[in-house]
């Protein structure tokens, strides 16, 4: 039995310049409800996140949102899900989608999404949990932050022994695989260890 059974997905509430973005959230939403694993999302019931959401629910997967109060009418909260839990701010919406997740996958998005991303990969880096973090790269859309991610890391901001807390894939399936394997992986060494390597 897979250890990976609720997954985290970040993505945007705009649909996107390209169909392609839609059809990823589509085929993610699919892929999880197969694979009996829930999805942990934002809540809404447009763009990406309406995309990921109806076609899970479609598939007969568990689907649960949360959103925080100010953005029911800005992101119009999805009424059909499985749960939706409305919450009092941004901090509480992350903290209980992390708490109810054991993987996180990222999707195309905007500010939203960066931040959400980043905050789980530097969470895992302090050692604040040890679920994998995932994004899919959808007809290049995250090639130039990934390049400013080895920029960073070129830099001496980023140290190499990190560079896997970011598991990057180009298709849905082969992340999914790869996330479920880390989800049943005993825990890395604490960065103390890392920095003594």
């Amino acid at each position: 039995m897979t250890s990976l059974r609720a997954a985290c997905v970040f993505c945007g509430s705009q649909s996107g310049a390209k169909p392609a973005f839609l059809q990823a959230a589509r085929e993610l939403a699919v892929q999880l409800a197969r694979r009996g694993v829930a999805v942990v999302y934002g809540g809404g019931h447009v763009g990406m996140m309406g995309a990921l959401a109806d076609s899970a629910l479609a598939a007969g997967g568990k689907v649960v949102g949360v959103i925080p109060e100010h953005l029911m009418r800005p992101e119009v909260a999805h009424q059909g899900l499985t749960e939706l839990l409305i919450v009092d701010s941004m901090h509480t919406r992350k903290r209980i989608m992390a708490s109810r997740a054991d993987a996180f996958v990222v999707l195309p998005g905007g500010y939203g999404t960066f931040e959400e991303m980043f905050e789980m990969v530097t969470w895992r880096q302090l050692r604040l949990h040890e679920k994998p973090v995932g994004l899919v790269n959808i007809d290049g859309y995250f090639d130039h932050l990934l390049a400013f991610l080895q920029h960073a890391e070129q830099q001496e901001f980023i140290r190499p022994e990190h560079r896997h807390l970011l598991n990057v894939e180009t298709s849905v399936v082969a992340l999914l695989d790869r996330l479920t394997l880390q989800a049943g992986a005993p825990p890395g060494p604490a960065p103390g260890d890392l920095d003594r390597s």
